[in-house]
């Protein structure tokens, strides 16, 4: 897709009333690599569709938002996570604020080889969680909102997000890497298995 096809799509993507509709599992493009933003987009365009992106997070709520969940096949995503848990349980999940952060055409590759199981959930399977196995930390390398080239590792929670909002961009879904014998709804997941210490959900869903 050229530069021109690119900043149409974002228009009409902008069209679209606030917050942003959120694109549910299902639709092909959640499951289609997508493209690099080219540098010579429309900033301004670009601009606008981050702030949407951010909005549309905010409502829904979630903390991480890729362009495929709106409809835009384009290599882009923005995080933002405020943390707002229990101590016990951020501190078992290594859970800090993040704050708002806008990553294109990103990259991650593991660093070391410990990994951490935690349930998460994704705004476009709405109402479901399932334990993810995810790299403690990783080394990501993207752009920024201003086309600056970006290298930081994160690790914890913050690299579950990365991990999350960039498998996205190449068509891959949570669910896919997920234990499925975990597969809670959200009103289960709260009243059960959100708390600091997994093993219960795992005695007693057998996984």
């Amino acid at each position: 897709m050229d530069t021109t096809m690119i900043d149409d799509a974002v228009r009409r993507v902008l069209e679209q009333p606030r917050p942003l509709p959120i694109v549910q599992a299902g639709d092909p493009v959640l499951r289609r690599r997508a493209e690099d933003v080219p540098a010579d987009v429309d900033r301004g365009l670009l601009s606008e569709l981050i702030a949407a992106m951010r909005e549309s997070m905010h409502a829904a709520p979630g903390v991480g938002l890729a362009a495929p969940q709106v409809g835009l096949g384009l290599r882009l995503a923005v995080l933002e996570d405020p943390a707002g848990l229990p101590g016990d349980v951020a501190d078992a999940r290594d859970r800090r604020p993040l704050p708002f952060t806008v990553i294109i055409n990103p990259e991650y590759r593991q660093v070391g080889h410990d990994t951490a199981t935690w349930y998460e959930g994704c705004l476009s399977i709405a109402g479901w969680q399932a334990a993810t196995e995810r790299a403690v930390t990783v080394e990501l390398r993207c752009l920024d909102e201003d086309f600056a080239p970006v290298v930081e590792r994160f690790t914890g929670w913050q690299a579950r997000i990365v991990q999350h909002e960039t498998d996205h961009l190449a068509g891959t879904l949570y669910v896919d890497k997920a234990i499925l014998r975990s597969l809670s709804d959200n009103s289960s997941y709260t009243q059960r298995w959100s708390g600091a210490d997994l093993q219960q959900a795992r005695n007693q869903l057998g996984f």
